[in-house]
């Protein structure tokens, strides 16, 4: 057996031409990400792949949820990604998978993908991974491909991106959630650059243009899509062209890879999924209470009064002096009659105050009130 070979490239991937960038349209395109927004694109979904003559030949499943991932010790939500293909190809069979975790801005945070067609005599077989690492992408590919290298089967090599150059990547899991995003939007932000990577694992630019609108036949249904076009602008590869046909929703009816022998596709019509309209809290206008009309209110309210004249009768009863003391202050102040009764009042029952020393009663009905003033910076009674 052939023992696998590691190449270790420098950051830069392109050595005679600068590394491509993503433009400022498709930075702040992923910059207006609303958690609300991908919420609503949190469903799974399963098309089946069909051969041009109409042939089942296997089928896709794509899985959008919302997740936890740990990184540096800490754990926080994130974007679960999970979609999967197996099939056949002329009788061969093949297949790939895909497992990404994504940040809310669909920054990838990891991803796993794998494809493999399994030819009689010679498999093919690719991984690519992707993991941010401190403030750089770490991407690790392995080919096992012995038509291509019979002498040498299975080749690994590993690239570091720094993570300020990967500013607007879309990888292969965020590009499913974005396609759902612009399906919801139904807006395509066609001047804008994003960043992906090629078949041979190489930054290129990636863009999407929207084709319009297409009515299809579903079984027995015909349905409205939304086509979008992502172009993948290798500068050294194989360019990729993928049209997206999408219901309202973000729910895929239709995949066509131009070059690719199948096309993937709905049988049914899904139900759509529509944003909660959150109704305004309904108004109630006062009313009058009219309590002496309802028998219940009124019978209430009698009981109460009862109660309290009963609770005073017993109170006064059993504290003689309370009657005696306002009789006396009453007596007083219809012989003095003051012209201010409240510090009248208050020099009348000073004397009964247990933290303040004995004054002689009633020293004057005309003197300066004994209350403190609110304004701190003027006496009590002053002008």
């Amino acid at each position: 057996s052939h023992q696998p070979s590691v190449m270790t490239q420098p950051t830069s991937t392109q050595k005679s031409l600068p590394p491509p960038e993503a433009n400022a349209e498709a930075i702040h395109f992923l910059s207006s990400l609303r958690l609300e927004e991908l919420q609503m694109l949190f469903f799974s979904e399963t098309l089946v792949m069909v051969s041009d003559t109409g042939e089942p030949q296997g089928e896709l499943t794509i899985d959008v949820q919302m997740g936890k991932y740990k990184e540096e010790g800490f754990l926080s939500y994130c974007l679960l990604v999970h979609a999967f293909t197996r099939g056949l190809i002329s009788k061969t069979p093949f297949g790939n998978s895909l497992l990404g975790y994504l940040s809310m801005k669909l920054e990838v945070l990891e991803q796993h993908s794998q494809e493999f067609i399994k030819f009689q005599t010679l498999p093919m077989e690719r991984k690519t991974n992707l993991l941010k690492q401190g403030d750089q992408m770490a991407m690790t590919r392995t080919v096992k491909d012995g038509e291509m290298c019979p002498e040498q089967e299975v080749k690994t090599e590993v690239i570091s991106f720094p993570w300020h150059s990967t500013a607007g990547f879309i990888s292969e899991a965020a590009n499913l959630v974005l396609l759902r995003l612009m399906a919801w939007r139904h807006t395509v932000p066609s001047s804008a650059r994003f960043l992906a990577l090629d078949t041979e694992g190489k930054l290129c630019h990636s863009t999407y243009q929207a084709l319009g609108e297409q009515t299809i036949q579903v079984g027995h249904q015909q349905v409205e899509v939304f086509i979008v076009e992502q172009n993948v602008h290798s500068q050294e590869g194989i360019p990729m062209s993928c049209q997206f046909y999408l219901l309202s929703d973000g729910h895929l009816a239709k995949r066509v890879q131009v070059g690719s022998p199948v096309c993937c596709m709905i049988t049914k019509v899904p139900v759509l999924r529509e944003e909660d309209e959150i109704e305004p809290p309904p108004v109630f206008g006062e009313k009058p209470l009219v309590w002496e009309e309802d028998l219940e209110l009124y019978s209430k309210f009698l009981e109460r009064k009862e109660e309290l004249r009963l609770s005073h009768t017993s109170y006064l009863r059993q504290h003689p002096e309370a009657r005696a003391l306002v009789s006396d202050f009453l007596l007083f102040l219809l012989l003095r009659q003051p012209a201010d009764v409240v510090t009248f009042a208050a020099e009348y029952f000073g004397p009964f105050a247990k933290l303040h020393p004995p004054t002689p009663s009633l020293r004057s009905s005309h003197r300066p009130s004994p209350f403190r003033s609110l304004d701190p910076e003027r006496p009590a009674g002053g002008d």
